[in-house]
């Protein structure tokens, strides 16, 4: 009898690491999907689209719409968020040049996507911060969504003229 509820025990205790093991493998395959690579892109900064006051104490953000290099002569627009703590610099600080070439890495992030006539709105107007020479964006034709990228301070060197 002894023997018989040693056994069932055991089972029951191979049966429970079995479910572990499997339920890690699933979480770490889940955590593995979220957590994808930085890309490493060259943008010119179009306009500031939003401007969060600097904190004291927390991250803020500025968000741009920035024009992407895909290739020698292709570009699409994105919808870059550059976060930064107190100590550390505002993107817009380096100057919103058109001109200048901004080499980070960032992290694609599907769920800010963000359709270009909606972004920069405050109080109904759009509030779009043009850079010197950026061409003006045409909110009218552009109802499509620009991919959304993640960057930190830490993640961004300077500018490239």
């Amino acid at each position: 009898m002894r023997l018989d509820r040693f056994r069932s025990s055991i089972y029951i205790l191979l049966l429970v690491l079995a479910c572990c093991i499997a339920a890690r493998e699933q979480a770490s395959a889940e955590l593995h999907w979220q957590n994808s690579k930085k890309e490493s892109l060259r943008v010119h900064l179009v306009a500031l689209a939003v401007a969060y006051p600097r904190s004291s104490v927390f991250a803020s953000q500025e968000v741009f719409v920035a024009e992407q290099e895909i290739e020698k002569n292709e570009t699409r627009l994105v919808k870059l968020v550059y976060n930064f703590l107190p100590y550390q610099p505002r993107l817009s600080e380096f100057g919103l040049e058109y001109s200048t070439t901004h080499d980070i890495k960032a992290q694609r992030d599907p769920s800010c996507d963000e359709q270009l006539n909606q972004m920069g709105r405050q109080n109904g107007y759009m509030s779009f911060k043009y850079s010197s020479d950026a061409p003006a964006l045409d909110l009218d034709h552009r109802r499509f969504r620009l991919r959304c990228y993640q960057t930190t301070a830490e993640d961004y060197d300077k500018p490239l003229h």
